[in-house]
């Protein structure tokens, strides 16, 4: 389709979203890019549509909280593992069983941190264990499913190759919260967060804690039949539900500025630029390094892969980023010096929508032209 021109990215921004939802990809979204650095930076937010799709449904704006899921690997329980591989606490290579007093099979005594992080543990990607379960959450569902997952048989050997899994970063997060002895939300917000300046706009939401909030801030996800509801200010990954919302692969909500200004951070530390967020240069050179020439992982973050990806075709080979199984994405470029974070809630009312796919690829090569058409 022709694009329209426009004089300002927000513009830009807003425009594409409004695509979004007019073909149904989703019911409502937010965006923010930011390119380059000092007085020639550009940063653009946009936000639209609606929280959900009934009478009950919001207008969404900047201030609109969205599930990040799978956002919280590499925005919450990566950052923590740098963190404490800054101090010293953790090292790549220490093996699980070095963080975690939990007993293990046989095949697993080799998995290691970096394993992990980087989806070759040979962990299988994911396993409907939550079916076993009746929708309440708690410790006993927690250590459940922590136990099912160490007992069940690797799906291939240690190292041998990259299968991304949900039930690798689970182990994670659970054993950053033994080695530290704090859960992964109060670390977090410790860690990360509250030394940015974010803790009031990207945080774990417990279960416990719900009430606090109003459902009507946060941007509805699926009509749930296992919790027989429609999933708004409570987490939709059902065993992080089952775990208390708070998780290693799962549970993070955030604005659409805060997740942007995180991300930002990162970029700002990994170019060696003055920035807040607590880990050096070194660990995050170390970290964001493709682990396998044969696949697109580093520790906790994706890079884009060759032919079709959902990062479009003018982020370069080094960006890092991640996508969100709700409809969350982020993409890094430290060669462009861009941030571009796209969150929406399109798997409401049900999962089945999938046109987010196609997309994102084509969301991130307008935002890519109209910041070529500022050179």
């Amino acid at each position: 389709m022709d694009i329209p021109s426009f004089s300002t990215l927000e513009q830009q921004l807003d425009f594409l979203l409004q695509q979004g939802v007019k073909k149904g990809v989703f019911p409502g979204g937010a965006a923010v890019v930011f390119s380059g650095q000092g007085r020639k930076r550009i940063q653009g937010i946009a936000a639209g549509g609606r929280t959900r799709l009934d009478k009950m449904g919001e207008r969404i704006d900047k201030n609109t909280f969205f599930d990040l899921a799978s956002l919280t690997k590499p925005l919450a329980t990566t950052l923590l593992m740098y963190s404490l591989v800054e101090q010293g606490i953790i090292d790549w290579n220490y093996i699980y069983t070095d963080i975690s007093k939990r007993k293990t099979t046989r095949d697993k005594k080799n998995i290691s941190v970096a394993h992990l992080l980087s989806h070759s543990s040979g962990l299988f990607a994911y396993r409907p264990y939550f079916e076993l379960f009746k929708p309440d959450s708690g410790e006993e569902s927690k250590e459940k499913i922590i136990s099912l997952i160490l007992k069940d048989p690797l799906e291939y050997e240690t190292g041998a190759e990259c299968r991304y899994s949900d039930l690798g970063f689970i182990l994670l997060g659970d054993g950053i919260e033994q080695v530290t002895g704090q859960s992964l939300d109060v670390l977090f917000k410790e860690r990360i967060t509250r030394p940015l300046g974010l803790s009031e706009e990207l945080f774990f939401l417990p279960l416990a804690e719900k009430k606090k909030y109003s459902d009507k801030i946060f941007a509805a996800t699926e009509r749930c039949n296992w919790r027989n509801r429609i999933m708004q200010g409570e987490v939709h990954d059902e065993h992080c539900f089952l775990m208390g919302g708070v998780a290693g692969h799962a549970g993070l909500f955030g604005t659409i500025n805060a997740v942007g200004q995180l991300c930002s951070s990162i970029l700002e530390g990994w170019q060696g630029r003055k920035t807040l967020l607590q880990v050096s240069r070194n660990v995050l050179n170390e970290g964001l390094k493709r682990k396998y020439e044969d696949t697109t992982w580093c520790l906790g973050f994706d890079t884009p892969s060759t032919g079709y990806t959902s990062a479009g075709k003018f982020l370069s080979k080094k960006s890092i980023g991640h996508l969100g199984y709700t409809g969350t994405s982020f993409w890094i470029d430290p060669e462009r010096d861009t941030v571009v974070v796209l969150l929406t809630n399109r798997v409401h009312p049900n999962r089945e929508n999938t046109k987010i796919r196609e997309f994102r690829p084509w969301f991130h090569d307008r935002v890519m032209e109209f910041l070529f058409s500022l050179d």
